[in-house]
């Protein structure tokens, strides 16, 4: 019988009675739930978060029907109901201050249905302290709280720190309540994208534990290889056979498109579930996850910080920037983090730093190509078409076009900008088209202040490219000469051009190229 996928179910109870796929993750919940009371846990969208918080509340309900045949039956062996407060912050558009309060209200409401209300509590922290307290008095146990995208307020108005703040303000007394109604708690667990810090919601909840980098906990969302192999061997076949490809191949492409998300240094790669679910029901490729969402307030992030694009290839950072955002500072790497564009690739333990890069495929090729409209003059629907005769230009050795089209890229850039500003912004789309690029063809750049050089290879072809700012194409290919860039390649069989590229400031755009074979 065909498997049903979850895609898109978030109810614990709907996909075990529905007889959809689950992956067995109740051993780490278990334990999440035993061992401790207050946590806090950020991932990336769609990552699993919203089924976490499903199953602890069916677990706290003591729903044992819903866990027959899971690991959770061997372990539990009281199944105790607790009264169960789950407060989801998914299902409104926050762009007004009364945005957050309706769904808060609207909350406090249901839950005031069904354990009272006293006519002091006139604010929503009060009447959610109220609340938890008569839960416990009434039903004799211990409350739980799970809260579902706590940040999501607070995410939208990430470009608006008036609203943020109140919003903020909010939140913090809401939350406060976590830490002021301790003996009437028992488990309390909030999830999210994002941990905003210093002056936060967080900064009175001091109980709260992020588990977020913590090992113990590193698989509790997403899918492992191994759990792949295990619950889906089976359609891994099938979806080579329906690709096209060999079983080698097909999770190899499985791993390169997926798979790489790892949230805590040295552990294991975590792949990405939506992506994953959507690839084996439909059994073909794609780009699932980032189709779903697109990161619009990271990339006002970078063009309000003025990021410099290539250092996505190099970021080095410690656990602290990692684990909060400062929605004061100007700094967008901990949001690209926490929000899944950038993951962890490398930790150095003498310096406490991790080096962060792109982790798929997928996530690389669609953020980069998502950047086109908002650095160059090419619209979201001509980009695809442009990045097509690209390649076609430098498979086929066409280098002239090539450039051409590279100066169409460029002729965006606004004649406002000072020398280095200018600079910054083409070195910016130089990086998009070179990372574009290396989705289909092998692409290398780098930069300093004043140049950069770039090499692409095809079955045919090398280019050795060097680009020099107000400079002239003939001290490029001198330099290229000079410094024996294209040696490593001169064995290689393929045929070489040295090409030398000037920028001009006053003009905006590249002035003249000139190639040498």
């Amino acid at each position: 019988m065909k498997k049903r996928y979850p895609i898109g179910i978030q109810s614990f109870e709907k996909l075990r009675k529905e007889n959809y796929l689950y992956v067995d993750k109740t051993e780490l919940v278990y334990e999440l739930a035993t061992t401790g009371s207050y946590y806090f846990l950020s991932r990336p969208r769609r990552f699993g978060k919203s089924m976490l918080i499903s199953t602890l509340e069916a677990y706290f309900l003591g729903q044992k029907e819903l866990f027959e045949g899971l690991a959770m039956v061997e372990l539990e062996k009281e199944w105790i109901t607790y009264p169960v407060l789950h407060l989801d912050l998914n299902a409104e558009k926050y762009d007004r201050p009364e945005s957050l309060y309706n769904i808060l209200n609207d909350t406090l409401a249901k839950w005031e249905r069904l354990y009272g209300t006293e006519p002091s509590e006139v604010s929503l922290s009060l009447r959610f302290r109220g609340i938890v307290g008569r839960a416990h008095e009434k039903t004799g146990q211990q409350v739980v709280i799970l809260v579902d995208e706590y940040d999501k307020p607070m995410l939208q108005a990430i470009n608006n720190p008036e609203l943020q703040e109140d919003f903020r303000n909010t939140l913090k007394a809401f939350y406060g309540v976590l830490k002021s109604m301790d003996r009437s708690i028992r488990f309390a667990l909030l999830t999210g994208v994002t941990k905003f810090g210093k002056v936060s919601v967080f900064s009175d909840l001091n109980n709260l534990k992020d588990i977020s980098m913590d090992d113990r906990y590193a698989q509790i969302c997403g899918l492992t290889e191994k759990e792949i192999h295990h619950y889906l061997e089976p359609e891994l076949h099938l979806l080579a056979e329906k690709c096209g490809v060999t079983y080698e191949e097909v999770c190899r492409d499985l791993k390169d498109n997926y798979d790489g998300y790892h949230f805590v240094e040295n552990s294991v790669g975590m792949y990405n579930p939506f992506s994953i679910l959507n690839t084996f029901d439909s059994m073909k490729f794609g780009n699932y996850w980032f189709e779903t969402g697109t990161p619009t307030y990271l990339v006002e992030l970078l063009k309000r910080s003025d990021f410099y694009l290539p250092d996505l290839d190099r970021i080095e950072t410690d656990a602290d920037t990692l684990n909060s955002i400062d929605s004061m500072s100007y700094d967008p790497v901990s949001v690209i983090y926490q929000s899944g564009y950038l993951t962890i690739k490398g930790y150095d333990s003498r310096f406490g730093m991790f080096r962060l890069g792109f982790p798929n495929t997928e996530v690389r090729e669609g953020f980069v190509k998502y950047l086109i409209p908002f650095y160059t003059s090419v619209s979201k629907e001509k980009s695809a078409f442009h990045i097509m005769h690209f390649i076609r230009e430098i498979e086929s050795g066409d280098y002239d076009s090539f450039f051409r089209r590279l100066q169409s890229f460029l002729a965006d850039i606004p004649y406002d900008l000072h020398a280095d500003a200018t600079e910054r912004h083409y070195q910016n789309i130089l990086f998009i088209v070179c990372k574009l690029l290396g989705c289909y063809v092998q692409a290398e750049y780098h930069s300093s202040y004043g140049r950069a050089d770039m090499v692409l290879k095809t079955d045919k072809f090398i280019y050795v490219m060097e680009f020099k700012l107000n400079g002239s194409v003939d001290a490029a290919l001198k330099q290229i000469e000079e410094k024996k860039y294209a040696l490593p390649y001169e064995s290689d069989g393929r045929k070489i051009f040295r090409i030398g590229v000037n920028f001009d400031t006053t003009q905006h755009n590249i002035l003249e190229w000139k190639a040498e074979e």
